[in-house]
């Protein structure tokens, strides 16, 4: 039984426990120039939780960093270049439906190679056949393929029974290529590389792998993969280390009809995870692009990945093709990492931070979903295309450039794992959910809320601005419990009707007006003196205006559009018709 799964319970959301597992490290952060400009004093700095260890972390702080979280997982086996000697090498000739080898540890049965030995094997040729590793349990074996071609007439083209660890070395300058036989989707080594060691793929030249009876590289233990170029078709996975899957070099080209990257290890809390530290990845599948069981950790490197045919295709009921999918973590700390899926961009059944990477998602439903918590400290997160962009029960933004587009809710902090409107807490009162803003440059065009959470919002720091509905059934913020303010720049346009503006007791002020106008509106808002202090162009349609910032004080502002709308209003007067000044009950 896993020992460091997600808890939920019937709890307040502050008393819920998030336990999660993770590796890898932290990486820079980057910025972009905000897309309005509202005066501001010195905005509040970000906070950070000193209070966690790698095996727990709560729903309402902790630092969700891959460096954080490393010490929760086993360590990858990974065998380098500089733990054996290419001088070692000895050599086996495949040649056609036989090989030769003069090594004591090789043995050629019709069109099988059987290594039974520890050691580095150089093979060169081409076979129809398999290559099977079958060495001693702690036996470290070095296939260098150098201008091989293995093709399968039964189960995999290579296979590994028993050894300790087993890397496949891609000779500088050649082109290899492996190939199974259909025969493999019922065995127990089922895919074109199979198998029951820690794999390890390397060097500078080229692999194909053509998984055509299910998966394409598979182990029961670790993969990694830390140079070469590797492309993979598979008719289910491509690429499937059970423990655990990193990618630290290279590139690797992944098009199967399953996941993209696995790691599917369920009996051991410290393992079935992804870790990508490098390379390129490029990944088209047809259920989840990446997947694991504890956590997917990306610190560096430049991830493309489609899911189920992308953000603009048709799902069946049961299937739910995601880019990035993990039962309990995930942590983007760097590189660049591109998303087009059919269902969520972004999935955890617990938590995901995004700390440093720089992330684009196109989504058929969530752009980012956490169930217990989503947390943005640096880095850029862009979603061009959502149901509902970001949702969490507790969603915390300190810092970085978020933009964010969606059909329905822009950020919706909630307590479910449905991504339907309104969530698990629903209706009017506040369930405990939580969206702080403390930092960062937000930007979000929804046609649902903008800034939406069944419990509080908070806003202490950062530059937001909101670009809301259109109809009068959803406000450009909706909070069931309110939304407080002490810090940070806001300006929120959408609908009327149902328009909600900050708690009247916010210790910083705040301004709302009706203000009507059109996509391309520049709309602006001057103090008594006719000094501007907030200024946006107008994404759609709009009826309503609020503005808060360290420039806002008690007086009069006028809300201006260059379409010749002109309004006054007090601070701290709440939009008629609207659920502002309070909780909405």
């Amino acid at each position: 039984m896993r020992n460091r799964r997600i808890i939920l319970s019937t709890l307040p959301l502050a008393a819920l426990a998030l336990v999660v597992s993770g590796c890898s490290v932290a990486a820079a952060s980057s910025t972009a120039t905000p897309t309005a400009v509202v005066s501001t004093a010195a905005s509040a700095e970000p906070t950070t939780s000193t209070q966690t260890t790698a095996e727990t972390v709560s729903t309402t702080g902790g630092d969700l960093s891959a460096v954080t979280l490393a010490g929760a997982n086993a360590d990858i086996t990974v065998v380098r270049d500089d733990e054996w000697s290419e001088a070692d090498a000895q050599d086996i000739t495949l040649s056609g439906s036989s090989a030769s080898s003069s090594a004591s540890g090789v043995s050629v049965n019709g069109s099988t190679v059987t290594i039974s030995a520890a050691g580095v094997y150089r093979l060169t040729g081409t076979l129809e056949g398999s290559v099977v590793v079958a060495a001693p349990e702690d036996a470290q074996v070095v296939l260098i393929l150098d201008g091989a071609t293995i093709t399968a007439t039964s189960g995999p083209g290579i296979s590994v029974t028993s050894a300790d660890d087993v890397a496949l070395h891609l000779a500088s300058g050649t082109s290899n290529s492996v190939t199974d036989a259909a025969d493999t989707v019922d065995a127990d080594a089922n895919a074109a590389i199979y198998s029951t060691a820690d794999l390890t793929i390397s060097g500078d030249g080229s692999l194909t792998v053509s998984g055509t009876g299910n998966d394409g590289i598979a182990t029961t233990d670790d993969l990694a993969i830390i140079g070469g170029t590797v492309s993979v078709t598979a008719v289910d996975d491509g690429l499937r280390g059970k423990d655990a899957v990193l990618i630290e070099d290279g590139a690797a080209t992944v098009d199967a009809g399953g996941d993209g990257l696995k790691s599917d290890q369920a009996d051991d809390a410290t393992k079935g995870v992804v870790q990508i530290d490098g390379g390129f990845v490029d990944i088209t599948a047809g259920d989840d692009a990446i997947t694991a069981t504890s956590d997917v950790l990306v610190t560096g490197g430049t991830i493309t990945a489609e899911a189920g045919g992308g953000a603009g295709a048709s799902v069946t009921q049961d299937a739910s093709p995601r880019g990035i999918v993990a039962d309990v973590a995930i942590a983007l700390d760097g590189g660049t990492v591109t998303l087009s899926a059919a269902d969520d961009g972004v999935h955890s059944n617990g938590a995901i931070g995004i700390g440093g990477a720089t992330v684009t998602v196109a989504a058929g439903d969530d752009g980012v979903h956490g169930d217990a918590r989503v947390s943005i400290t640096s880095g850029a997160l862009t979603v061009s295309q959502s149901n509902e962009a970001l949702e969490g029960a507790a969603i915390s933004i300190s810092g970085g450039t978020v933009d964010l587009t969606s059909d329905d809710d822009g950020i919706n902090a909630s307590g479910g794992s449905s991504s339907s409107s309104g969530g698990m807490g629903g209706g009017m009162s506040n369930t405990g959910e939580t969206l702080e803003i403390s930092g960062g440059t937000v930007t979000v065009t929804a046609e649902g809320d903008g800034l939406d959470s069944n419990g509080t919002t908070t806003i202490t720091g950062g530059e937001i601005v909101v670009y809301g509905p259109t109809g009068s059934g959803n406000g450009a913020l909706d909070s069931n419990g309110g939304i407080t303010i002490s810090g940070g720049t806001l300006l929120a346009l959408g609908s009327a009707g149902m328009a909600e503006t900050p708690e009247a007791d916010s210790p910083q002020a705040w301004v709302a007006a009706s203000l009507s106008g059109s996509a391309g509106d520049v709309v602006t808002v001057t103090d008594a003196s006719g000094t501007v202090i907030a200024t946006t162009t107008a994404a759609k349609q709009y009826s309503t205006v609020v503005a808060s910032s360290a420039a806002v004080t008690s007086g009069t502002y006028t809300f201006t559009s260059s379409s010749g709308s002109s309004v006054t209003a007090e601070t701290g007067t709440a939009l008629a018709g609207g659920m502002g000044g309070g909780p909405r009950r």
